[in-house]
């Protein structure tokens, strides 16, 4: 019914991507295109924009130029160039997670890149680098298992993964990175390796949260579980109740089993088209949930926040290839959305009224939405196979998500940096790795997302593997 890339859509009119200005030399044209099968785009082609504009256009790519691999081969053929040159190297499958620009270099757009083998017996599913979430879900769905998928599946699977993966089935079954079993590497100079517990180890450990710092991941395999079928949806509140709820959240959420995952969010509701008429134009609180287990024994869980009297319910049993439908992310079109994110130490009554006072139906803020994910269960367990996904004490993660214009951002990010400041007394001071933006390029930030004993351990294989940095256009780990 509603998400906050709905409310994003209805509060923006879009914008096209600035094309990019740098023109290539002969030297980078010619070796590009003769050693690539695939697509490559020099600014002054048609497409080559297109090429590079992500789903975020808060950040504008300006590339000498973009490759489309036609399979991993290219790949590797244009970052052993990339090497040879000198030049940064960019990844991208769908731009949901842009952090900086790709300029003066070559980025990789893995979109046709895109397949889903699932070996049922096994439950394991092996997924290529460009593919989306939805493909990989709808896949594993029609066999009764699923995916450690997060809240949209318009993300690519393995950007996703590899930054953690955090979603509905977080609190049972843990991060999405914590069910790798095997990745398929094209490291800096251009190899290509084969990742896992027993191959190259430290890399396995590195890339399962350190994302594109230390090459382009072709391809992954990742476990499964079985999960035809989930109950979730979204429950709204408006006015006291939305107060009621609020207060009474930290209580409830306290109680509840593993097998049930929830969110509570703020979200101030555009009037567009896009939005239900009874929402628009309105501050509401959405708490979702997403529970495995018997209907029966989710709707008793859920019985205190139904007795509040949400306005809208969602709620219901869902085959799991619906379970998009619980925060309703559907694809819409590359729209500029300014993100910040941290993470609480505790899930307590204080850290509610801050959100009452700082988010509430009083406060004075832009559309957009403000929201608490519950953390705890699995998440808080170490991997069976360790990685470099860390922070697992923490209680909840924020996430603020606002949408405006380029002209707006100076505005946009203060009013978000006081959101930060007010929620400061109750953050952990560390960052997930999937929910940085932006504007956490400093290195003290990139560093807040990794335990300090693990970012150390990072920064010593990126100096072993990426000496020169070459893959730093990302949340860059730099080498030691």
């Amino acid at each position: 019914m509603l998400s906050r890339r709905t409310i994003i859509k209805g509060a923006l009119a879009i914008g096209g991507t600035a094309a990019a200005t740098h023109d290539p030399g002969d030297r980078l044209a010619t070796r590009l295109t003769s050693a690539v099968k695939g697509t490559v785009l020099f600014p002054r082609d048609p497409g080559f924009a297109a090429e590079h504009a992500g789903y975020n256009s808060v950040v504008r790519h300006a590339p000498q130029a973009v490759v489309v691999p036609a399979d991993a081969g290219d790949v590797r053929a244009a970052v052993r160039l990339a090497g040879v040159l000198g030049l940064p190297v960019a990844v991208q499958a769908t731009g949901h997670g842009i952090s900086a620009a790709a300029d003066g270099g070559i980025l990789i757009n893995t979109r046709r890149l895109s397949s889903v083998k699932i070996n049922p017996a096994r439950r394991v599913a092996k997924v290529a680098a460009g593919t989306r979430m939805r493909t990989l879900v709808e896949a594993a769905a029609a066999h009764g298992l699923a995916t450690i998928n997060g809240s949209s599946l318009d993300v690519g699977a393995v950007g996703y993964t590899l930054g953690g993966g955090l979603g509905p089935l977080g609190r049972k079954y843990g991060y999405a990175a914590d069910h790798v079993r095997a990745i398929n590497l094209v490291t800096p100079d251009g190899r290509p390796l084969r990742l896992s517990p027993g191959r190259h180890a430290d890399l396995f450990w590195a890339v399962r949260g350190g994302k594109s710092n230390f090459g382009v991941v072709t391809g992954m395999e990742i476990d499964l579980v079985k999960a035809a079928t989930l109950y979730g949806g979204a429950l709204f509140f408006f006015g006291e109740a939305a107060r009621r709820v609020v207060r009474a959240y930290p209580a409830w959420a306290a109680r509840l089993p593993e097998e049930m995952t929830t969110t509570l969010a703020f979200m101030r509701l555009p009037k567009a088209p896009t939005v239900p008429p009874p929402l628009q134009d309105r501050v509401a609180v959405r708490l979702t949930a997403a529970h495995l287990g018997r209907a029966q024994e989710a709707r008793r869980l859920l019985a205190p926040m139904l007795a509040a009297g949400p306005e809208l319910n969602t709620m219901g049993t869902l085959p799991y290839g619906k379970i998009w439908t619980i925060s309703n992310d559907p694809p819409v079109a590359p729209l500029p959305v300014f993100e910040r994110t941290g993470l609480l130490r505790k899930l307590d009554a204080a850290a509610v009224e801050k959100l009452l006072t700082l988010a509430g139906p009083d406060a004075k803020l832009p559309f957009g939405l403000i929201e608490l994910r519950q953390l705890g269960g699995a998440l808080a367990r170490p991997a069976a196979v360790p990685n470099a996904v860390g922070h697992r004490d923490a209680a909840a993660l924020l996430f603020i998500a606002n949408p405006a214009p380029a002209d707006q951002a100076g505005a946009v990010r203060r009013l978000q940096q006081r959101l930060m400041d007010g929620f400061k007394p109750h953050l952990t001071g560390g960052m997930a790795a999937n929910f940085m933006s932006g504007a956490d390029l400093a290195p003290e930030q990139v560093r807040a997302a990794y335990t300090p004993a693990d970012y150390k351990r990072l920064t010593r294989l990126k100096r072993i593997h990426d000496p020169r940095n070459l893959f730093r256009v990302n949340h860059n780990i730099r080498p030691a």
